[in-house]
């Protein structure tokens, strides 16, 4: 028999996939921005609709099934019942592959009826030249399933940064082209998101010529493994609930943008009501750089701690829980406190903003900071219950977070004094409450539950210091040169004091232990140089 594939540690692979979320993004601020400029808000408000679409679809494809193959993939490879594994993975891609192409077909063949619904019809180029990675990202998420329930998060990694390239040099490309010679928005903003399906078409190339090598290098084990119709059933008790609690919230982000749309409607022009959904999806984009570093954490911790409880170890579970509690708090803590305060040089900076645009996007980001504590709190303790079996328990409180947020939206954006800001607040009350309901929840239904909050509390503490630093040192700038010192510094500059001073309250309040500290890669050279 083979030996068994060596498996990356719980931090280890969350590390591998952190660096490459952090390549991602900076690729990624390399596309949006230029992006921006060169399609205008209107343009990135039609490539954000056709994104909205396009998530809700893929959330129906791919939002529970990768959590479901990656934890039966764990249980199965844990015990060394790689026969099993095979089986896993075989039943899934065809669930996956017909529900891809399922989403494929919708939003190609329903582009321009999709874009009139959500009151935004010149986006029917960008959602339908998007239509195509439906199919492509479901081909992707069962390599990436069954890698990751191996605890192998290499793959991953490289695939992600694969695809940002492509996205970055296909899709600004192509958003020159037409403009300079097409000269229409609207196609250029079709153009620019084409960059998205060819990057799929890439990462879905290199994850399948890494796959037919491993999956010919796994052990042979000689198990009964179950029939397909049980694998399917297994695989669908465990993902129709997330499936429906992350669809369902994506539809009524969907529903979202169209209430604050109509309601912007009454009072705006569509000219103005599609500039200020631009600049609003500019906000999110920036608002979603920090949240997709928690990402990682969670795909990593499912399998980690389903092999743990597979196993028996409860304690090693929740021990991971924890330790993923404060890992999740030193990133997110730090850029809620530094966005927040920060809006102002930030939006000025990456969004190019002046005068009316730069005090609406100052608004918006000011709220969607406070928006990370809360979101990464519910990405993490989601994980957490959907590694422990509780898959329905997130639904219901996502669902009751989201009609929170529909009926702030409907309120806050029918205030022509509020507009479009009563959106992120809208955000904020739904992460908080489901927040709330989550970490309630945990305490009844887990026999050992983890201390999330107390986990966090020091990374708290840290990032309120750095914020207090960084914000003084921006208004000092201010004060000095004026609002018209250059913006790259009036930014930059309060952002190196505040990552000199949250790295040393970080380490002084002991925001992360050396146990946290020996799990990733070089572990004891980083815990002896922060003196841990």
């Amino acid at each position: 028999m083979s030996e068994t594939p060596k498996k990356q540690s719980f931090l280890h692979g969350t590390a591998l996939l952190a660096l490459a979320t952090a390549i991602v993004k900076v690729i990624g601020a390399l596309y949006k921005i230029p992006l921006n400029a060169i399609i205008g808000e209107q343009g990135f408000g039609y490539y954000s609709t056709a994104y909205e679409i396009y998530t809700l679809l893929l959330m129906i494809s791919t939002a529970g099934l990768p959590v479901a193959m990656s934890r039966m993939i764990a249980q199965a490879s844990s015990l060394e019942h790689y026969r099993q594994v095979r089986k896993i993975y075989t039943v899934a891609r065809t669930i996956f592959l017909t529900l891809g192409l399922i989403g494929a077909l919708l939003m190609t063949l329903f582009c321009r009826q999709l874009a009139d619904f959500q009151e935004q019809p010149d986006a029917w180029a960008a959602i339908g030249a998007l239509g195509p990675c439906c199919f492509l990202v479901c081909l992707m998420s069962t390599y990436r399933g069954f890698f990751q329930g191996q605890g192998n998060m290499i793959p991953t990694s490289v695939s992600q940064v694969l695809e940002a390239i492509t996205k970055l040099v296909v899709g600004i490309a192509g958003a020159l082209l037409v403009v300079f010679y097409v000269k229409s928005v609207p196609l250029a903003a079709g153009a620019a998101i084409m960059g998205v399906t060819v990057s799929c078409l890439v990462s879905s190339l290199y994850l399948n010529a890494v796959f037919r090598k491993a999956y010919k290098q796994m052990p042979q084990s000689s198990e009964q493994v179950s029939s397909g119709k049980e694998i399917a059933k297994g695989l669908l008790s465990i993902a129709v609930p997330i499936t429906i609690g992350s669809a369902g919230l994506q539809l009524l982000t969907v529903l979202e943008t169209k209430i604050y749309m109509s309601q912007l409607l009454q009072t705006l022009t569509q000219e103005v009501a599609d500039t200020h959904k631009g600049i609003y999806s500019m906000a999110l984009t920036i608002f979603n750089m920090p949240c997709a570093f928690i990402t990682p954490i969670t795909i990593s911790i499912i399998p980690a701690i389903t092999s743990q409880l597979t196993l028996g170890d409860t304690t090693g579970a929740k021990r991971t829980e924890e330790s993923s509690a404060r890992i999740s708090a030193l990133i997110s803590m730090p850029c809620a406190f530094g966005l927040a305060l920060l809006a102002q040089p930030v939006t000025r900076l990456l969004g190019g903003y002046s005068g009316e645009k730069l005090e609406l996007a100052t608004q918006l980001m000011s709220v969607l900071g406070i928006c990370i504590i809360f979101n990464s709190t519910v990405l993490l303790t989601n994980a957490i219950m959907q590694a422990h079996g509780h898959e329905k328990l997130p639904v219901v409180n996502m669902f009751i977070g989201g009609f929170v947020k529909l009926g702030a939206v409907f309120l806050l954006t029918g205030n022509p004094h509020i507009g479009i800001v009563g959106t992120p607040i809208g955000s904020l009350l739904c992460y908080l409450c489901i927040t709330v309901l989550n970490l309630f929840t945990m305490r009844k239904v887990l026999k050992e539950p983890p201390a999330i909050v107390k986990n966090m509390l020091r990374a708290f503490l840290a990032s309120a210091l750095m914020g207090a630093f960084a914000f003084g040192t921006w208004k000092g700038l201010q004060l000095a040169f004026g609002d018209d010192f250059s913006r790259l510094l009036s930014c930059v500059i309060p952002v190196m004091v505040g990552v000199v001073v949250y790295v040393v309250a970080a380490v002084k309040f002991r925001a992360i232990t050396r146990s946290d500290c020996l799990l990733l890669p070089k572990g004891e050279k980083i815990a002896n140089l922060l003196h841990l």
